[in-house]
């Protein structure tokens, strides 16, 4: 398994509010959670009317599905798992786990829930509303206890061996699929289509949103946004949307390259920039890219 680099090698600017969501792989700043529930809070749109946030889910409803089309999400997945996971077949990460040596404790999943940054404890919560009785449920208090730590206190020996089996139960995967879309997926393609990109630049949004989590600090996602807007316009402002993603892409490597785990920045370079030079905006297959040196291919 190779994971993050580390393993086997119109809208107006949005004001930065004090919303913040530990997920993804803890690039979203140790600043904690704010008790929301996670996957609705809305950090771009908090400060907005209830008329504004209509006239946008009116606007969003009206364009092309773009990332959201069924094939374009499964390509989606695909190229998210060749980053996290080497291979094109998310399907089969449902049941991974390990702790690949970040700080984040044990990732998880088809998406690397983390214990270590609160979504893989609201997966496991939320869906034990639902399942009082999985296999999972008893470590609860331990999962809140290690949030936002590395530590394994309480999960040993038996987690690893628990999420694998309840991995293989249809509801979990259906529950994995909902934290992340509600969590990572639809919120990077509803604030990429507010900021009038297409297909591809959706993409960028969410990979982005699934490595460095959504969080408001310099190195989550709305950071990282907040500060491409300080360079660029987005296509809804005016702006040429290559131009804005090519600043958007500077801005994420160099926060990449801060972090140890995730120094290797190829899943930009070798990819979405890749991408992005061909003029490739509508993200059409086929796709030849390489993540670590190893090539990969959607045709």
């Amino acid at each position: 398994m190779k994971r993050a680099g580390l393993l086997l090698l119109a809208v107006a600017p949005v004001a930065t509010v004090a919303v913040y969501f530990l997920g993804g792989d803890s690039d979203s700043d140790a600043s904690g959670a704010d008790g929301m529930p996670s996957g609705t809070q809305r950090p771009y749109d908090q400060d907005k009317s209830a008329a504004e946030i209509k006239a946008d889910d009116k606007l969003i409803a009206e364009l092309p599905p773009g990332l959201a089309a069924p094939a374009k999400k499964e390509l989606a997945q695909k190229l998210v798992t060749s980053a996290e996971n080497s291979t094109l077949n998310w399907r089969g990460q449902y049941g991974y786990i390990e702790d690949i040596g970040d700080g984040n404790g044990y990732t998880a999943g088809i998406i690397g829930f983390c214990t270590g940054t609160n979504d893989l404890l609201t997966l496991v919560e939320q869906y034990t509303k639902d399942h009082p009785d999985n296999g999972l449920a008893r470590y609860l208090p331990a999962l809140r206890k290690v949030n936002g730590t590395d530590s394994h206190e309480g999960l040993d020996p038996g987690f690893t061996k628990a999420w694998k089996a309840e991995a293989a139960k249809p509801a979990f995967r259906k529950a994995q699929d909902k934290t992340r879309d509600s969590v990572y997926f639809d919120p990077a393609v509803r604030l990429a289509k507010l900021d009038g990109l297409g297909t591809l630049g959706q993409f960028i949004y969410y990979d982005a949103m699934v490595l460095h989590g959504p969080g408001t600090g310099p190195r989550g996602f709305y950071g990282l946004r907040e500060a491409a807007l300080k360079e660029a316009n987005t296509p809804a402002q005016g702006g040429k949307e290559k131009a804005y993603l090519d600043i958007f892409l500077d801005i994420r490597t160099k926060a990449m390259k801060e972090k140890k785990a995730h120094r290797d920045t190829t899943r930009v370079e070798t990819a979405q920039r890749q991408f992005l030079y061909d003029g490739n905006l509508a993200l059409k297959t086929p796709l030849t890219w390489k993540v670590y040196g190893e090539t990969f291919k959607v045709p």
